[in-house]
């Protein structure tokens, strides 16, 4: 790498550390002004962060279930195998715009722990308590219309849940506030 590309990442890295603390945007706005004020567009924004978290938790779940399932695993290691692969590709999702807008690994990391981690931990909890409610659940198999419908109504259930720790996260000026200018929506 040479010092051109070196200096252009430090000074990315600066301004992402620098948006993370500060709160405002490339233009030295508060994130607020993506009128946090008004309610209507900050529940748009805590939707469309909600949407981004349950996606990346239903690709690990999703994944992390039928690889457990396959493999004949007990409920302990199968929710823990799906739960580890929701954290992986929901963080992957917010760092992939990150690391495409030219911040260095170690600039994305923090900022894709900051932004996700407690909407994912929210997500994981309900949805997993919901699908251990479900009477059999846990004892499906692939083929059992029981095993999708429990895990598609346990993240039914788990959406209002992370919409309103997004939505919290954003009228403060945290959570997918930090990465929304990266993110194309």
């Amino acid at each position: 790498m040479d010092r051109t590309t070196s200096s252009h990442q430090q000074q990315q890295h600066a301004h992402a550390e620098q948006t993370a603390h500060d709160g405002h945007d490339h233009d030295g706005n508060p994130h607020a002004g993506h009128d946090h004020d008004d309610p209507a567009a900050l529940n748009h924004l805590s939707v469309t962060a909600t949407i981004h978290c349950m996606t990346g938790c239903v690709i690990g779940e999703v994944l992390g279930m039928v690889i457990a399932t396959a493999l004949g695993w007990g409920n302990v290691a199968s929710i823990a195998l799906a739960v580890g692969l929701a954290f992986v590709f929901g963080y992957a999702l917010t760092s992939m715009p990150l690391l495409k807008a030219g911040l260095a690994l170690g600039a994305v990391i923090p900022i894709a722990l900051a932004v996700d981690t407690l909407s994912i931990t929210t997500m994981e909890i309900v949805d997993n308590l919901t699908v251990l409610a479900v009477p059999g659940a846990m004892d499906s198999h692939l083929d059992s219309p029981l095993f999708w419908v429990s895990m598609l109504g346990g993240f039914v259930v788990a959406f209002p849940f992370a919409f309103l720790v997004n939505r919290a996260l954003l009228r403060r000026g945290k959570g997918h506030a930090l990465v929304h200018e990266y993110h194309a929506h």
